[in-house]
């Protein structure tokens, strides 16, 4: 079993909502704990996000919250999700997937009295045999009347943690990622915004999120920072766009800016100079290749290796040469 840290101080919500009505209030989720060595990342906090070997057993706890005036039963389960389309989706229902079979709640059902919580722990448990990859769930808890063959109408308000599970012996492929253009545009209401081209260069699934800044614009107007669009979910060596929109009343420029996109711990800024168009999509700006340190150092290594190996051939040729 991996040890977990505690996180006392975690700001509650929803992780993942699902509401197919409010029923006299909301419900809430939050996690409790998250691996040590996860402690500083964002996501870790919010999501169960790790990597384990076949045959590892973890636990995780989660902290359900009725945050209404009125007695709640909560059913407790996990279900499948999938990436699709650059969104994580999860599937309707209580569908399963091979990751769903391998988790398990302490409690399946908890009775909140109003204004109260539950911790309830759940176990993550891979067999021997578990095939090397990541694959993704949501743990939900929900409360209301699910719709049958002679019921056709119900009322559903369920709320979730993600769960993003890497299978695999040794250590955990890194995550990464580049922006590839920046592109100036202006959406079907005429408001500009700018459309990063982001490309998930790593291991690991990636949930995008940001801010963009401008600066020395028309007067040497500043304005921002802006927040990017959220609900990108890249799977390695997948790309889409993440759109940041803007004031409408913003002059076309030309602007300075400076645009900052993160994945839990890992972070990419560019900058480019940009002017807006009247109208449609605007010129591309490429911002080219810049490797991340794990890969500068692989490259260098190689260069090196293969520096240290041509040398060696040279030696022994010059030495045949001369007998």
């Amino acid at each position: 079993m991996l040890s977990a840290v505690l996180f006392p101080g975690t700001a509650g919500g929803t992780a993942v909502p699902d509401s197919g009505g409010d029923r006299g209030g909301r419900l809430g989720i939050r996690l409790l704990d998250a691996p040590v060595i996860r402690k500083n990342d964002p996501r870790a906090r919010t999501y169960v996000v790790d990597h384990l070997a076949p045959g590892t057993t973890i636990m995780r706890r989660l902290v359900v919250s009725n945050m209404s005036a009125i007695r709640k039963r909560i059913e407790m389960y996990p279900a499948a999700a999938r990436i699709d389309h650059n969104r994580f989706v999860f599937m309707s229902g209580r569908t399963p997937n091979e990751l769903t079979t391998w988790i398990s709640l302490d409690h399946s059902v908890v009775d909140l009295a109003p204004r109260g919580s539950a911790v309830v722990k759940t176990t993550i448990r891979l067999p021997k045999t578990a095939w090397r990859g990541e694959q993704y769930a949501v743990i939900w808890a929900q409360e209301g009347v699910e719709p049958t063959a002679s019921h056709r109408l119900g009322a559903i308000n369920r709320v979730g943690i993600r769960v993003y599970l890497d299978v695999g012996p040794g250590g955990e492929p890194p995550s990464d990622f580049q922006i590839e253009s920046l592109t100036p545009s202006r959406d079907p209401a005429g408001s500009p915004q700018i459309v990063a081209q982001v490309r998930n260069t790593g291991g690991r699934a990636l949930d995008m999120s940001g801010r963009l800044s401008l600066s020395e614009g028309p007067g040497g107007l500043k304005a921002g920072p802006f927040p990017a669009s959220v609900g990108v979910t890249l799977a390695p060596g997948d790309a889409a766009p993440v759109k940041v929109l803007l004031d409408e009343h913003m002059p076309a420029g030309p602007w300075k800016v400076r645009l900052t996109l993160a994945s839990g711990l890992v972070k990419r800024t560019v900058t480019a100079t940009l002017t807006f168009p009247d109208s449609g999509i605007g010129k591309p700006q490429e911002m080219g290749f810049h490797p991340s340190l794990p890969v500068l150092l692989a490259v260098l290594t190689a260069l090196a290796s293969a520096t240290v190996l041509l040398w060696v051939r040279r030696r022994y040729r010059s030495r045949v040469g001369a007998r």
